[in-house]
Parts: C-alpha cells; structure tokens; sequence
C-alpha cells in the first residue's frame, strides 16, 4: 500500500509515521533545499514537486493520496500538478484527501457549525480554500475519484504547542472576551485521516477537531500551570499590536462540531481537550 503526499509538513508526517508502521511506502514531494535528504531520512521517497513524470510513475501504484499544500493566487498547487499526472497515469487512487481548514466558515460570535454551515470565509486565504475544495470536489466528479475534504482548527503537539511558546518567552495571553476556537493534536488529526482511508467516501467533508473549544488565554494559563511557571499577564486585543495575520484570528470566535466524523468514520479523539492532549505531549518529554 502506498501513501502520496503533495506537501509534507507537520500533519503529513503524523500520518506518515502511523502507515509506516504498518508496512505502507509513503512517497511525498519536496522543493526546498535538501528536502530530499530530509524525507529519505523519515523513510519517505522524496520525489520533486516539479517532476510530472516522477510523480505520474509513483501515482500509478498509490491508494491514498493527500493533499497539504495551501492554496495561492493560482488556486491550489496540487491540483494543477496532480491532475495531469492522474490523467497521464490513468491512476485512480482509492482514497484522496484534502486539508482545509475551518476559517472556511469566518465568524460566527461564539456559535456552533457543522459541515452543513454555509461558508463565509472572512479573509482572502479563506476564500482561496473554499475555491480549493470546491475544485477537488469537482475534480473528484470528474475523473471519478474518492476525494474526502479535512476542515482543521488550530493543530499542536510534539514541538508545536503553548508548552513551547512558553519555554521559549513567546507566549501571549490575549483578552478577547468570548472569542474561542477549536483545536486538535496532530495525532488525532491523524488518526481521523486514517480512518477516512479505511472507510472513503465520495464528496465526504468532515471536521477534525478536539471536544472543546476554548480560548487562547485558557490554553496557556493550564500548559504554563503544567510547567510550574505564572501565567503570562492577560495583555488587551487593542493592546496586543498584533500582525495582521494574528489580528484576522482573533476577529473569529466559533466552535466546531466533530459530530460527523465520530458517526461516519467511528473515530473518536484520544485528546479530547487541550488539556490531555498538553499533558501527554508533557508526559513524553515535549
């Protein structure tokens, strides 16, 4: 069984060293400087980003192929690179998948959505994501694919967490009052790709995300209680001179319903709140 990867970073690798495991061959693209080096070195065949026929020749022989990369200007890079490649392969993977992400919904003061939510993206990277999908989707009619869509909050673990930030003196409680959002440990996030590739379905869109939805001062205040250290000061939205990308963040506030991927997928999060998810990353020495 093999795993193709357009985009191997931090979601991937969790993937990637879950199927590893169980004897599949994961091949990924790279692009950057050495990147080749660093997949070989995770067991991964590195294959270029730019070799149409590599990645043709490696596509005839994949059954789960995901797609990481976020989309730009010209719309989402693996789609313009892989479908010439499926179609000069005639390869029809059992399984494609591609992440999104949950500011496809923009801002909904607090309140609920589900996979049924009508999208309403606030931000122009937002709104490429909701062309992205839409694209895969019809790409999926199309060509006769099994494309399923991942709609991610904010994903931490190993290395990327409140832990981190706070070792390393960049940890910031912001006071946005009723502002919350949804998360999920990249192991979880995993796992729910997993169980989508066991279980595909045509057109499936599904939330990954944890139980509870909370906000960027709760989470920091319980990773800093962990690690013995006070809290950072709860620093003002309109004190914080965030960057603009901070900034569109904090301008949403929702919570995210996992409900259809626990019924369709029966997968169920092993961190259902941040707070196991840091104590886990803790416990194993991150």
């Amino acid at each position: 069984m093999r795993l193709f990867v357009f985009g191997y970073g931090f979601s991937a690798q969790a993937l990637a060293k879950r199927l590893l495991a169980k004897g599949w061959d994961v091949t990924a693209t790279w692009r950057a400087e050495g990147g080749a080096a660093r997949l070989a070195a995770l067991g991964v065949r590195p294959v270029h980003a730019d070799d149409r026929a590599a990645i043709a020749g490696t596509l005839k022989a994949t059954q789960a192929l995901l797609v990481t990369a976020p989309p730009g200007p010209g719309g989402c890079p693996g789609l313009n690179a892989l479908v010439p490649a499926l179609a000069i392969a005639g390869a029809f993977p059992d399984w494609t998948g591609y992440l999104s992400t949950t500011g496809v919904y923009g801002d909904r003061q607090g309140g609920w959505v589900t996979e049924t939510s009508a999208l309403a993206a606030q931000s122009v990277e937002g709104a490429r994501r909701v062309g992205a999908e839409r694209d895969w989707r019809e790409v999926g009619r199309g060509m006769g694919l099994t494309v399923a869509t991942f709609r991610l909050p904010g994903i931490y673990g190993p290395g990327r967490s409140a832990l981190d930030r706070l070792r390393a003196g960049q940890a910031r409680r912001v006071a946005a009052p009723g502002q919350v959002f949804s998360r999920i440990h990249v192991d979880d996030l995993a796992g729910g790709l997993e169980a989508s590739i066991d279980r595909p379905r045509a057109g499936g869109i599904y939330n990954l995300c944890d139980d509870a939805p909370a906000s960027n001062s709760e989470v920091v205040a319980y990773a800093a209680e962990l690690l013995g250290l006070a809290p950072p000061p709860e620093v003002a939205l309109d004190d914080a001179e965030l960057s603009p990308v901070a900034l569109r963040f904090y301008a949403e506030s929702k919570r995210v319903s996992n409900a259809r991927a626990k019924a369709e997928l029966s997968w169920r999060p092993a961190y259902p709140t941040y707070r196991e998810g840091l104590r886990a990353i803790l416990d194993a020495g991150g």
